[in-house]
């Protein structure tokens, strides 16, 4: 009968605790993967362990989660750059005995043969890590864990909500519940990335919540349900770097001591207290580079700032307070989601300074509905243009085309045979506006790009720094901007000047001179029939001096020489 009661009271208690889970499965499932990645600024081969890291992810969607560490003397950052390390990061590194970078564990197991250092340490070379993987997708796991977060954007507190089920036993009568807090979409330096210093770092480690490793729990045996809620206050900076709370990421995991992981799972917070019900802001208007009078599509970023989602705005942009352009966007922006939006091409009359505005029309708060964004004419250049091109080893990724303001291809070049050293020499037409597309269909950047004038003054040049491309917009000698005309009889002497020269033929005009950078150096209206302008205090270079009168304008190039 005592034997009875026990067995009736032990099935009671084991519906009990199955039923008291709520976001966690008590069916037995595989092992998830629990990948921590050793990683650095300065580590040239990082960005490919980065690459199939993300490429196990992809191919295995919901049960591979990925942690970065930045650790070691390639985390060490210049002076300028970001420190992504933490203070967990060493002694996480020291027991997977890594000798070199970019490493990995898988779950912090060991695996026969797989490790980097020759032995039984637990990190691995990036050209195992998908078979370490595959392995652990295979096993059953005992543990199954489930979290979700939330953050309040008014405090910044994050609290995090994780459960655990034991569908057999663990060997160790505790175990260890670990908490990682992740920050996606950080921009910054990353040797090897082929991004400058706009390398995207994703899963970047910048806090343990459960500490070093983890929070003991008990008991593990089969049927025994783990049920914990941490809190923690999101700090504004990490080392100095902006944490950003629409871009962190939640990995829970479970080890057997602070080495095996059994499993573990992931998730994104919510948001919540809002201020606002509705609310889109227009964040900023991305860079333009100097433009000729080309038509171009600007982009806005908006972001969601209130409770609700938003599935569509109506956007207003127009460029020097000309005609005002609607575009309405459609999706579904969740609480403080960012995208960028790509505004339609829009015409415009090229000014020295450009401004770029665009608003987001009426919805809870009209504080944060503008964005604006300037940007200059470009400079002028001779009509003898030259590209020097040096392919990477991946040429036939590589093409370009130079199009005039009518769409029409001027020139153009690729694909490459690998390694070829391109030099080319081009007369363009004098007094027009010019584009140079230049695509990687690889996304990779690599080969080094440069375009100049037979000057030698540089209209664009990166080492390789571009990904999937780059446009860039130049004009050649003669060029008034797309819709002004010429004042006739206008003439600049001494042309080079020294310290002074002579405009004639400008009377009652309005003169602007700026430099090859687009600044304003020197202004002045209603300027006599000779007029002399003093430029000793100017440095020796090229100028363009802009004369505006009775609706017409022309821009003619001045040297100053010394």
């Amino acid at each position: 009968m005592f034997k009875q009661l026990l067995g009736i009271v032990a099935c009671f208690f084991l519906a009990f605790t199955a039923t008291a889970q709520t976001i966690v499965s008590t069916t037995p499932e595989n092992k998830k993967v629990i990948l921590e990645e050793f990683t650095g600024i300065h580590c040239v081969f990082c960005p490919e362990g980065h690459a199939i890291a993300k490429a196990i992810q992809d191919n295995n969607p919901g049960e591979v989660f990925l942690i970065n560490v930045h650790v070691g003397s390639f985390a060490v950052p210049g002076a300028g750059e970001p420190d992504f390390r933490t203070s967990f990061g060493t002694q996480i590194a020291n027991q997977s005995q890594l000798v070199g970078y970019p490493a990995a564990t898988v779950n912090r197991h060991y695996f026969p043969g797989m490790a980097q250092n020759g032995g039984t340490g637990t990190a691995m070379s990036r050209n195992v890590w998908a078979n370490a993987s595959n392995q652990t997708l295979a096993l059953p796991s005992y543990l199954n864990m489930a979290v979700e977060a939330d953050i309040d954007v008014q405090t910044n507190e994050l609290s995090v909500h994780v459960e655990a089920y034991y569908t057999g036993n663990s060997p160790q009568a505790s175990n260890k519940l670990n908490v990682a807090l992740l920050q996606n979409n950080t921009l910054g330096p990353q040797t090897g990335g082929n991004a400058g210093v706009e390398y995207v770092h994703q899963h970047r480690l910048i806090h343990l919540v459960t500490g070093q490793w983890g929070d003991d729990v008990s008991p593990t045996t089969t049927g025994s349900f783990i049920d914990r809620t941490y809190n923690y206050t999101i700090p504004a900076m990490h080392n100095n770097v902006p944490i950003k709370i629409e871009d962190l990421e939640l990995v829970v995991f479970m080890t057997e001591t602070t080495q095996e992981i059994i499993s573990g799972n992931g998730s994104f917070p919510t948001y919540s207290n809002f201020e606002f019900q509705n609310d889109a802001t227009a964040k900023l208007v991305q860079q333009i580079p100097d433009q000729c009078g080309f038509d171009f599509s600007p982009v806005v970023e908006i972001q969601n700032t209130g409770e609700n989602a938003i599935t569509s705005l109506n956007i207003d942009y127009s460029i020097n307070g000309g005609t005002v352009e609607t575009y309405t966007w459609t999706g579904n922006l969740t609480s403080l989601q960012t995208e960028a939006v790509e505004l339609p091409a829009i015409p415009y009359d090229i000014q020295a300074v450009n401004t770029v505005e665009v608003t987001i029309q009426n919805d809870d708060d009209n504080s944060n509905n503008i964005a604006t964004q300037t940007f200059n004419q470009t400079a002028i250049f001779s009509n003898t243009i030259r590209l020097v091109l040096n392919v990477n080893n991946q040429g036939s990724q590589n093409t370009w085309e130079i199009l005039d303001v009518d769409g029409n291809v001027i020139e153009s070049g690729g694909p490459y045979a690998n390694g070829t050293n391109v030099n080319e020499t081009f007369i363009m037409p004098g007094g027009n506006c010019y584009q140079f597309n230049y695509h990687d269909s690889g996304n990779n950047g690599g080969g080094a790009v440069a375009l100049l004038d037979e000057n030698n003054d540089v209209i664009y040049s990166s080492s390789g720094n571009y990904g999937s491309g780059f446009s860039v917009s130049f004009a050649t000698e003669g060029f008034l901007g797309v819709n002004s005309n010429p004042l006739e009889k206008i003439a600049l002497f001494p042309n080079p000047a020294q310290s002074v020269f002579t405009i004639k033929n400008a009377e009652n005009a309005n003169v602007v001179i700026f430099d090859i950078l687009g600044k304003t150096v020197l202004s002045q209206n209603t300027i006599s029939s000779n007029q002399e302008v003093k430029v000793s205090h100017l440095a020796a270079g090229t100028y363009f001096v802009k004369l505006e009168k009775d609706g017409f304008s022309t821009v003619e190039k001045l040297i100053i020489n010394r």
